[in-house]
């Protein structure tokens, strides 16, 4: 046992005020700390560190204290989800670690990396653990296991790898969880409970993150809210089946309470390591924050910002044409649609669903990449060309992962479905998945998505993926084995090839809307499709917690048509708009349709989306805590809090006839601002006889106030009626920047 004065070998990773502290034990390293930056640290306060990371000798328990190290398993006394399960032909199933190597390096942008690497010399297996931690204070962590050659080096069976999770350990502070659940045009539906004795386990078995998609996992002090509380959250960066959990155990995690830890979840025999073959977890991002779940949004948001490549310049307006024609792809409509799209402003043009071969309902065609002939007999130029000559760019609707039965690819190359040799399954939505790591269906996959983008010079794709995969196993030597990993894996090279061909090329992930939102896709996209639901009621909750992850302008908002096309609810074209500005905004109605009153609220919004968009694709997202669920306010503020977008929305009535002071976050109390409420979206209804006076004031041009009364004591926001926004806009007066 370590004492104040022993010499401690401790690497600290630190940045933006989060820190993770190592202590280089033997045979496996520790982790002493996990979250508020300690500051530089002498080598008595290491020490110190040291010491108090020992916990006590229990009754009942091993005769020496547990250890929390960044490998957990049994040898160390842990109890919960150890780091790494498998065997090798029924044996070698308790692994033991021991460390060769330690290697730290600073990054050129800012923060640090800690390797680490062991061996497991009761399996036979080479680890490599790396952490990273960027300088938004997000804490990347990934692990490599690669199977070796027997240790007398006689034939060895492959080892069986069933789970490896990462894990980090919290503190007792932490006792409440929030994650998320979903359906169908429902996504992102935050759940909270108390963390207690166990294991909360999220398991996603659908082939992809899905509709009801842990997402994040986040735990903080009980209470926490956007603006306050201590929160730890994780993020399983893959687009394939996961794992997400957070244990406490009677004995606690070494010196810490519990564990939050996650990866990919392995079907049984689908990683198999033979010497010299390696697999890689896919990255868990884990985070802190000290200021709520909007430090902890505030950290991811940068994180994706600071990728090279995150969409640079401003985010084209787009029109998607699928619930303004469906199926019904009449050249002369769809001209009249884009000669409508072009008069409100849209810059980028996008054919849904319903252009390839035999595509006239959702029951065939999936699979053949080419043009319909028999709907456009001269191709899509016809189109293309029109809408280039409008000034705007052209997308595409494609879903490639998955075949319709009834399409030339199924009836040519049923070799290419991905599902048991003794017959497969159920259609879902008419469809069945394509084996993507198929060699020869990837290559064509490439080439007919490939000659598409060149014939057409394509600036984007909307990339769907609609059916779960169930059963996905293909035939390998021995019988069928599983088949998702491969699947998830082949899928991201297929887009990098793509993307490598033309680097130009932008690529929306969507899945039956929001069913693949995750950072392992955001690698290679460009945006993602939040939900099929734009009726603005939904869209307010679904937009703000996908904004928990990614920023405003990764995340698909659009104006849809009233009534709704998923709920059937009317809404008010205020309201409509207002919820689809904050975001990379669309058009998802049929405008040849809209009334010339109707076609000048969309114009006015798209005005102002190009007037606001510098602000809300680049400022920190905040979200107000508010005692009241029945109202909402959320905006954008820019860096150094000089200019700032705020939405202040009432989803349903509520039993107060007057809301209070309500705090703006995120301005300088210090500040004095300019205030001012936007109208060129209409003015929303009120549901009392007149707003508090300063809205009086706002609502005829700027009234100045100062940003204690805005940041700290608050304004009284009036009431307005169900499903009602109201825009208000702020800008810091210069004299006091």
């Amino acid at each position: 046992m370590a004492s104040a004065s022993t010499p401690v070998r401790i690497i600290t990773l630190r940045a933006a005020g989060a820190a993770l502290v190592v202590e280089l034990t033997e045979p496996v390293p520790r982790i002493l700390h996990w979250g508020p930056d300690l500051g530089e640290l002498s080598d008595a306060d290491a020490a110190a560190l040291s010491l108090t990371a020992e916990g006590a000798v229990l009754n009942n328990a091993l005769d020496r204290p547990r250890r929390f190290t960044v490998w957990p398993t049994e040898a160390e006394g842990w109890l919960g989800t150890p780091a790494q399960q498998g065997h090798r032909g029924g044996v070698a199933t308790a692994p033991r670690l021991r460390t060769v190597g330690v290697e730290q390096q600073e990054l050129p942008c800012g923060g640090s990396e800690l390797t680490i690497r062991l061996v497991d010399g009761n399996a036979d297996l080479d680890i490599v653990l790396r952490y990273r931690l960027e300088p938004s204070g997000v804490l990347a962590a990934q692990a490599e296991v690669t199977g070796r050659a027997a240790a007398d080096g006689g034939p060895a069976a492959p080892y069986d790898l069933a789970e490896l999770t990462l894990l980090l350990p919290l503190p007792s502070r932490a006792a409440e969880v929030l994650d998320f659940t979903g359906k169908w045009s429902r996504e992102r539906v935050p759940q909270r409970a108390p963390l207690q004795h166990g294991s909360r386990l999220r398991e996603v078995r659908r082939g992809k993150p899905g509709a009801d998609s842990p997402y994040l996992l986040a735990v903080g002090v009980p209470g926490f809210g956007f603006r306050e509380g201590e929160v730890w959250g994780l993020h399983v960066g893959w687009s394939g089946d996961q794992r997400y959990l957070v244990q406490r155990l009677p004995e606690g995690a070494g010196a810490h309470s519990s564990a939050l830890g996650g990866g990919d979840l392995l079907r049984a025999g689908e990683i198999r390591l033979g010497p010299g073959e390696t697999h890689r977890t896919p990255v868990c991002y884990f985070a802190w924050s000290g200021q709520g779940l909007d430090g902890l949004a505030d950290r991811f948001h940068t994180l994706l910002r600071a990728r090279p490549n995150h969409p640079v310049g401003p985010r084209p307006l787009l029109l998607n044409s699928w619930e303004a024609v469906y199926f019904d792809h009449d050249l002369d409509r769809l001209l009249r649609l884009a000669d409508r799209a072009a008069e409100v402003g849209v810059e980028r043009f996008v054919l849904d669903d319903g252009w390839f071969l035999g595509r006239r309902d959702a029951t065939a065609g999936l699979g053949d990449w080419t043009v319909d002939p028999a709907v456009w007999p001269d191709g899509l130029s016809p189109l293309v060309d029109h809408v280039r000559g409008l000034g705007m760019q052209f997308g595409l609707w494609v879903e490639p992962e998955m075949v319709n039965p009834d399409s030339e690819l199924a009836r040519n190359h049923p070799d290419w479905i991905l599902g048991p040799s003794s017959g497969l399954g159920p259609t879902s939505r008419h469809q069945y998945t394509l084996n993507v790591a198929h060699p020869d269906a990837w290559r064509y996959l490439l080439e007919a998505l490939d000659a598409l983008v060149r014939a057409y010079a394509l600036d984007y794709l909307k990339w769907d993926h609609n059916r779960e995969l169930l059963e996905a196993v293909a035939p390998g030597p021995g019988g069928d084995r599983p088949g998702g990993h491969a699947q998830v894996e082949a899928l991201y090279r297929l887009i990098d090839a793509l993307k490598e061909r033309h680097p130009g090329l932008e690529i929306e992930s969507c899945a039956s809307g929001g069913g693949r939102v995750d950072l392992g896709i955001l690698e290679r996209t460009d945006r993602v499709w939040a939900s099929d639901c734009n009726d603005p009621l939904e869209r307010q909750s679904i937009q703000r917690w996908t904004g928990q992850l990614l920023p405003p302008e990764l995340v698909g908002s659009h104006v849809g048509g009233s009534p709704s096309h998923t709920t059937g609810r009317a809404s008010a074209d205020g309201f409509r708009l207002a919820t689809a500005l904050f975001g990379h905004a669309g058009i998802e109605q049929d405008l040849t349709r809209c009334t010339p009153e109707e076609l000048a609220a969309i114009t006015a919004w798209s005005r102002l989306h190009r007037e606001f968009r510098p602000l809300l694709h680049s400022g920190r997202v905040v979200r107000a805590d508010l005692a009241d669920d029945a109202v909402l306010l959320h905006g954008v503020v820019a860096d150094g809090a000089e200019h700032a977008l705020f939405c202040w929305a009432r989803l349903a009535t509520s039993a107060d006839a007057q809301s209070g002071r309500v705090r703006l976050p995120g301005l300088d109390p210090a500040g004095r601002y300019r205030v001012r409420i936007r109208s060129e979206l209409g003015r929303p209804r009120l549901h009392q006889t007149a707003g508090p006076a300063w809205t009086v004031q706002a609502l005829q041009g700027w009234t100045v106030l100062p940003g204690a009364v805005l940041a700290l004591a608050g304004l009284p926001m009036p009431t307005l009626d169900p499903e009602q926004a109201m825009l208000v806009e702020v800008r810091r007066l210069e004299d006091h920047v």
